[in-house]
C-alpha cells in the first residue's frame, strides 16, 4: 500500500483534529475557559443530526443544515448563557469542574429527549453507500473528502470573518482585552455568546465528521475531545494556526506510523491510540524544561480590575472570588453535625440488607480515593486529574502481590503504595513551573498514557476481569469489611486534619494561597509541593486497594481517567476541602444511582448522572461546595437566633424587686 494512501488518511482524521483544537483554542482566547466539556457538545450535535438524517430521513444537506445551523448556535448560546457567562473570572478549578458538569450532564440529557442509541454506528456527511476515489494509485472516499473540505470551509469562513469583518474585530478586541472592549462600546457579552455559538458549530462539525468511524458515543467524542488537546497544548492554548497545524501533522503521524506496524500485534492496539497523549506529553514536558509556564489567556489584570456588564458599561468593583475553599467566611459543618453524620455511616452496615450494604462499602472503599482529592486540589490547590489513575496502579501492584507472591492483602496494599509514592513526585517535580491548567493537562496526560498502554495490556486486563485480589481473612464479610473501610477512611482522614494544623499544613496553606508571598517569608514551594505529592499519590492508591479488595479483582476498567473526572466533579460540588465532604460524596456516588435503578423506572438511570454533572455546574455559583454553604446557614440561622434571644433574667432577690418596681403598669409598654 502506497506511503500516500496514509498520508491522505492522516490528513483526513488530522481535518477532524484541527476542527475541534479550532474550537477548543477560540473559547479559551476569548473566555479563558478551557472547555472539557467539548465532546458532549460534539455528541449533542451529533446525535441531533443522527435523529433527523437516520431515524427520521431527513436529506443530508436538510439535517446537517438544521443541526449545524440551528442546533448547535443555540445549544452554544444555551450553555453560555446559562454557565460559561459566569465562569470568566473564576478560579481554574471551578472553571474545570463546571466544564466537567456540562460533561456528564449533557449526554444524558440528549438521551432522555432523543432515546439511547444499542447501535453507534452513524453515517457522516457523505452519502452511503461511499464513493471511492483513487488519485495516484491510492485509495480515497467520499468520508475522507468531505473532511477535506469542512476544514477548508472552516478556515476560508474563520479567516475571513476574523479579519475582514466588523464581528471580527470585536472578536480580536476582546481576546486582546475584554475590560477595554467593553470601555471602548463593544458588548462584550454579546461577542461571548456569538463566539460560544460558533464554536459549538464547529464540535458539532467535529462529531458529525468523527462518527463513521469512531462512533456516535460519549466514549469516542470523548476520545476526540482528548486528541485534539495535544494540539492545543501545542500551541500554547491560544495560537490557533499552531494548533490547525499540529493537528494535520499529529493525524499524518498517526497513520503513517501503521504502515511499520503489525495491525495483529496486541502492541500495535496499544500504541496506536496513544499517540496524540505522547504529543501532548512531549509538548507538555518541553515547556516545563523551559520554565515557568503560565496559562493566563489574553487581558490580565486590567480585566480582573474592570468588569465588565452585559450592556458593555464597565464596573470597577473588583469581583473575583478567591481560590474555591479560602473564601473569607467559609466554615466547615458543626463538630456535632459531623459526630452525628460518622454515627449514621457507621449504622449503615448494621441497618442496610446486603445489596445495600455492598453499595455502601463501595461508597466508603471509593472515599478513601477522594480524600486524594481533598488534600492535593482542596487544601495543595494543585489540580490533578490522575487520582484515579493512581488509585488503579495501586489497585494492580496490591493485587499482584497478594496474589501472584501470595502477600497479606493489606501489606500488599501498603507495599503497594510505594511505587505510586515514586510518580506522585516525579509528577509533582515535572509540574513545578506549570501554570494551574498546563498541570491538570500533564495530570490528565499521564492517565490516558496508563490507560492505554498499561492497564490495556492482556495479562492485567485479563478479558475484563482483572487480577484477583481476596479480602483479609477476618473481612471476607460486607459488614466486617465495611468497618475496616470506615477505620481507614477515619485514620487517613485524622491525619489529613492534622497535617492541615501542623507546620508543612500552614506552609501548604500559605504556598495555596500566595508562591510568591510564601517564598518571601522562605518557605520552600519545592519542598512543600512534593510533600503533598508524595502523599497524596499515596492516599490515592491505598484506596485504590481498598477498591480491589471490595471487588475482590483490580477490574481496571473501574479506573477510567474521564471517570476520574467525574469523582473530582461530585467531590468538588460536596466540598473539596473536607473530609466529611468525600464521605457524602463516595457514598452518594453509589447509593443514589441504586435509588433510581431500584425504585424508579429504567428510563431514569441516567438521572443521577444528571444530577452529578448539574451539582458541578452549580459550583460556579458556590465554589466552597454543598457543605460549607449549609454549614454557612446553619451558623447564620444560629447567629441571628442569638441575637434575637431575650436576655436572661438577673438571678439576685435584689436585682428582682428592683425590675418588680420598674415594671410599667396598666397599658404601658417598655
Amino acid at each position: 500500500m502506497p506511503v500516500l494512501q496514509y498520508v491522505l488518511a492522516g490528513l483526513a482524521l488530522g481535518a477532524i483534529y484541527a476542527i475541534a483544537s479550532a474550537s477548543l483554542v477560540v473559547t479559551y482566547a476569548s473566555s479563558g475557559v478551557f472547555n472539557f466539556a467539548f465532546g458532549a457538545m460534539a455528541f449533542s450535535v451529533a446525535r441531533f443530526y443522527y435523529f433527523l438524517h437516520t431515524e427520521n430521513g431527513w436529506p443530508i444537506t436538510a439535517a446537517a443544515a438544521v443541526s449545524l445551523g440551528v442546533f448547535a448556535p443555540a445549544l452554544g448560546a444555551l450553555l453560555y448563557w446559562l454557565l460559561f457567562r459566569h465562569l470568566l473570572l473564576r478560579p481554574p478549578l471551578i472553571k474545570i469542574v463546571a466544564t466537567i458538569g456540562v460533561s456528564v450532564a449533557l449526554p444524558p440529557a440528549v438521551d432522555l429527549v432523543f432515546g439511547k442509541l444499542p447501535n453507534t454506528t452513524a453515517p457522516g456527511l457523505a452519502a452511503v453507500p461511499l464513493t471511492v476515489f483513487h488519485p495516484f494509485g491510492a485509495t480515497v472516499t467520499m468520508d475522507q473528502v468531505v473532511n477535506y473540505l469542512g476544514l477548508a470551509v472552516v478556515l476560508v469562513v474563520g479567516v475571513t470573518v476574523l479579519r475582514f469583518t466588523d464581528a471580527g474585530l470585536r472578536v480580536r478586541a476582546l481576546v486582546d482585552s475584554a475590560a477595554l472592549s467593553g470601555l471602548s462600546g463593544v458588548n462584550a457579552s454579546r461577542v461571548s455568546l456569538g463566539v460560544w455559538a460558533a464554536t459549538t458549530t464547529l464540535a458539532g462539525l467535529a462529531g458529525i465528521l468523527v462518527a463513521p468511524t469512531a462512533g456516535l458515543s460519549t466514549d469516542g467524542m470523548t476520545y476526540l475531545m482528548a486528541a485534539a488537546f495535544a494540539a492545543v497544548v501545542a500551541a500554547r492554548l491560544t495560537n490557533l494556526p499552531a494548533a490547525v497545524l499540529a493537528a494535520l501533522a499529529m493525524g499524518v503521524f498517526t497513520t503513517v506510523v501503521q504502515r511499520y506496524l503489525d495491525p495483529e500485534s496486541p502492541l500495535s492496539a496499544q500504541i496506536v491510540p496513544s499517540i496524540p497523549f505522547g504529543f501532548m506529553l512531549l509538548f507538555l514536558l518541553y515547556y516545563a524544561l523551559r520554565g515557568r509556564v503560565r496559562d493566563e489567556p489574553a487581558g490580565g489584570a486590567l480585566d480582573r480590575a474592570i468588569r465588565v456588564e452585559d450592556g458593555g458599561a464597565p464596573r470597577t468593583d473588583p469581583p473575583a472570588d478567591p481560590p474555591a475553599g479560602s473564601r473569607h467566611g467559609h466554615r466547615s459543618l458543626p463538630a456535632v453535625a459531623k459526630a452525628a453524620g460518622l454515627v449514621a455511616v457507621a449504622a449503615l452496615p448494621l441497618v442496610l440488607d446486603e445489596y445495600w450494604a455492598g453499595l455502601a462499602v463501595t461508597g466508603l472503599a471509593l472515599s478513601l480515593v477522594l480524600l486524594s482529592y481533598t488534600l492535593a486540589t482542596g487544601e495543595g490547590g494543585m489540580i490533578w486529574l490522575c487520582q484515579i489513575t493512581f488509585a488503579g496502579l495501586g489497585a494492580l501492584t496490591s493485587a499482584e502481590l497478594a496474589t501472584t507472591y501470595g502477600w497479606h492483602p493489606l501489606t500488599a496494599v501498603a507495599a503497594g503504595a510505594l511505587p505510586v509514592v515514586v510518580l506522585g513526585v516525579v509528577i509533582g517535580l515535572l509540574t513545578l513551573k506549570l501554570g494551574d491548567l498546563y498541570v491538570a493537562l500533564v495530570t490528565l496526560t499521564f492517565g490516558l498514557l496508563v490507560q492505554t498502554l498499561v492497564f490495556t495490556r492482556d495479562r492485567f486486563y485479563n478479558y475484563g476481569q482483572g487480577v484477583a485480589m481476596p479480602r483479609p481473612g477476618f473481612a471476607e464479610d460486607d459488614r466486617v469489611f465495611a468497618y475496616l473501610t470506615l477505620a481507614a477512611f477515619a485514620l487517613i482522614a485524622l491525619f489529613i486534619v492534622n497535617f492541615r494544623r501542623s507546620t508543612a499544613g500552614l506552609a501548604m496553606a500559605a504556598v495555596r494561597w500566595s508562591e510568591d508571598g510564601a517564598r518571601t517569608v522562605g518557605l520552600s514551594i519545592v519542598r512543600t509541593k512534593l510533600l503533598v505529592s508524595a502523599i497524596a499519590a499515596c492516599i490515592a492508591a491505598v484506596g485504590g486497594g481498598f477498591l480491589a479488595m471490595n471487588a475482590q479483582a483490580a477490574m481496571l476498567d473501574t479506573y477510567n481517567v474521564f471517570g476520574g473526572l467525574v469523582w473530582l466533579a461530585v467531590l468538588v460540588t460536596i466540598g473539596s476541602r473536607s473530609p466529611v465532604a468525600a464521605l457524602v460524596a463516595g457514598l452518594g456516588f453509589h447509593l443514589l444511582p441504586g435509588v433510581f435503578q431500584t425504585h424508579l423506572p429504567s428510563a431514569w438511570a441516567e438521572v443521577p448522572v444528571l444530577l452529578f454533572g448539574l451539582g458541578a455546574i452549580m459550583v460556579a455559583k458556590d465554589p466552597d461546595g454543598v457543605l460549607a454553604m449549609h454549614a454557612r446557614q446553619l451558623r447564620g440561622l444560629a447567629d441571628r437566633w442569638a441575637r434575637h434571644r431575650p436576655a436572661a433574667s438577673p438571678a439576685p432577690l435584689a436585682a428582682t424587686a428592683s425590675a418588680s418596681a420598674s415594671e410599667p403598669t396598666g397599658g404601658e409598654r417598655p
